[in-house]
């Protein structure tokens, strides 16, 4: 399994424009809490983009409660006030990407409470899907190969076994920058990968066990060289 790179600010310029539209067309009709969007086709026509640049604007304004989508229904208006409402689309304009600390500290911040779920609520399944990625991570450390999304793909998967949907969805968000940054700011070397082998068993067998506090701290043993980059450098 790979896992599709994209820098996080990629696009984000072209689909700020889409999304400003959508805050005009909105104003323009005086559209309500409920109404209907038009399609993503008739958007994609009106703005002179693609119908997918158009749906990342739309689930990007989705994220935040501003939209809502129905499958077979449409888009609609969420229900929340048009000041409040232009005011939010506004702020989520003037986002700034984060940077690499940032991100990292985030994923620290959440992995620690998505291995201590993971171990009280994995299930059979869970425990076969980060079996399979703690193998495929070993496999690629072992024969000395670049094991970053490897190694990236086991910690999502114990961000899935959490059953913590938001969780889940928050390491989703931020993983693909930080594949990409892993090796702009060379973090971890190589002889690091192999080392991880070991930390990945000790944190696949915590969880296994059902052990939360012992997972939570080989958790963050294993994290330890990355918490000597955010906080010393």
């Amino acid at each position: 399994m790979k896992l599709e790179v994209l820098t996080v600010n990629e696009n984000q310029e072209g689909q700020n424009i889409i999304i400003g539209k959508i805050k005009e067309l909105i104003n323009y009709k005086n559209l309500e809490p409920g109404d209907k969007l038009p399609s993503e086709r008739m958007l994609s026509e009106k703005f002179g983009v693609t119908r997918s640049n158009v749906r990342d604007a739309i689930q990007k304004l989705e994220f935040y409660g501003l939209l809502k989508s129905i499958p077979q229904s449409g888009t609609f208006v969420a229900n929340i006030g048009v000041v409040a409402m232009n005011g939010m689309i506004d702020d989520i304009l003037r986002l700034e990407s984060p940077d690499f600390k940032s991100l990292v500290e985030t994923r620290i911040l959440l992995e620690l409470k998505t291995v201590r779920l993971a171990s009280l609520r994995r299930t059979k399944e869970d425990l076969q899907n980060i079996k399979e990625a703690l193998d495929a991570y070993r496999e690629k450390a072992i024969s000395g190969e670049d094991a970053v999304q490897e190694d990236l793909l086991f910690h999502l998967s114990i961000a899935k076994a959490s059953g913590n949907a938001t969780m889940n969805m928050f390491m989703l968000t931020i993983t693909p920058q930080i594949i990409m940054d892993f090796e702009k700011y060379h973090v971890c070397d190589k002889g690091q990968a192999v080392k991880g082998i070991k930390e990945h068993t000790e944190i696949y067998n915590a969880i296994e066990a059902q052990d939360p506090v012992l997972a939570k701290q080989k958790m963050k043993d294993h994290f330890s060289l990355l918490y000597q980059y955010c906080y010393n450098s």
